[in-house]
């Protein structure tokens, strides 16, 4: 009896783990922006590591954003420290659907030679 409600205790939390994962829905996926910019932050976390950067707009002003990532298993070769505050990257990827200045990384250079390709 036990064992049966160990396994359907898993089998519940698995599924409320799915249903609760939003994929891309919030990203619109008919368009790609590309910024160059200054990481401040790296969180090499799981469900999805995500970057802070700095970015410049026409006016000279600094926009804060965020891009995420697929999960830490899934950057091979990368850590935590794959990249650095100051670092310079290159961010392409699809837009928040609210207009947040939040992206989903298809593709991100660095200065410092680390890059990304989502698989397609």
């Amino acid at each position: 009896m036990r064992t049966f409600t160990a396994a359907l205790v898993l089998f519940l939390a698995a599924g409320a783990l799915a249903i609760a994962h939003h994929g891309l829905e919030a990203f619109d996926q008919t368009r790609k922006l590309t910024l160059k910019g200054t990481v401040t932050a790296f969180h090499f976390v799981n469900p999805h590591s995500v970057v802070e950067f700095e970015v410049k707009d026409d006016k000279g002003n600094l926009q804060e954003w965020k891009a995420e990532m697929t999960n830490p298993a899934h950057l091979k070769g990368w850590t935590a420290t794959s990249l650095e505050p100051g670092d310079v990257v290159t961010v392409t990827g699809f837009r928040a659907k609210s207009g947040a200045p939040y992206l989903w990384v298809t593709s991100l250079s660095s200065s410092n030679g680390v890059e990304l390709k989502a698989p397609k």
